[in-house]
């Protein structure tokens, strides 16, 4: 099995959320997950999930806009779930006019990974990694006029594997667009290169 290499690892991560540069403003999101919380999540969408303007669904991913962050704690549980909206455009759009399946799966992959980051920063364990599966059911079309909104839960936030679950919901009629389940991995250390 081939190991992974990341242009964003450090010593520590993979991804490690607090080496990477500050994406946008947490001040603008709700909830009660800590300011700080919120910054490195942010940090590793602009870093990780949209990247440079030359990467991967760039316009699409920077339409992401995190709006709300909670931390739940049950006995010694923690679950995090994290609410973003995205406003459909015309790059999202298949030839049908409505957003595309690639492109929802897209979001979802973003978005269900927020809650495991932030769960991760808070137990002071590294919940990046890598989308090892995800099972994504389709149930209604988007059409350019719809401001998606994604919650997305954490389920399990394990040593080598963990998982979220996503709602995709028209923001103003609350109409159920898609749901989905993500498993991530922790990819095995690059050893490091001898000079």
């Amino acid at each position: 099995m081939p190991l992974f290499s990341s242009r964003l690892a450090t010593a520590r991560a993979w991804v490690d959320p607090e080496s990477l540069p500050t994406y946008l403003n947490a001040a603008d999101i709700a909830g009660n997950a800590p300011e700080n919380v919120k910054q490195l999540t942010l940090n590793t969408l602009g870093a990780y999930g949209v990247g440079n303007s030359d990467c991967f669904a760039y316009t699409v991913g920077r339409r992401i806009r995190i709006v709300e962050m909670n931390i739940y704690k049950k006995g010694e549980k923690m679950t995090a779930v994290v609410s973003a909206e995205v406003q459909a455009c015309k790059e999202m759009l298949n030839g049908a006019g409505t957003v595309h399946g690639g492109c929802l799966c897209y979001l979802i992959d973003n978005c269900a990974s927020f809650p495991l980051v932030a769960l991760g920063i808070l137990k002071n364990t590294n919940g990046v990694g890598v989308s090892e599966g995800m099972n994504v059911l389709f149930h209604a079309p988007a059409s350019i006029d719809t401001c998606l909104r994604l919650t997305c839960t954490s389920i399990t936030l394990g040593a080598r594997v963990m998982t979220s679950r996503c709602e995709v919901t028209d923001k103003a009629s609350g109409q159920m667009i898609a749901s989905a389940l993500l498993t991530k991995m922790q990819p095995p250390r690059v050893p490091s290169a001898r000079l």
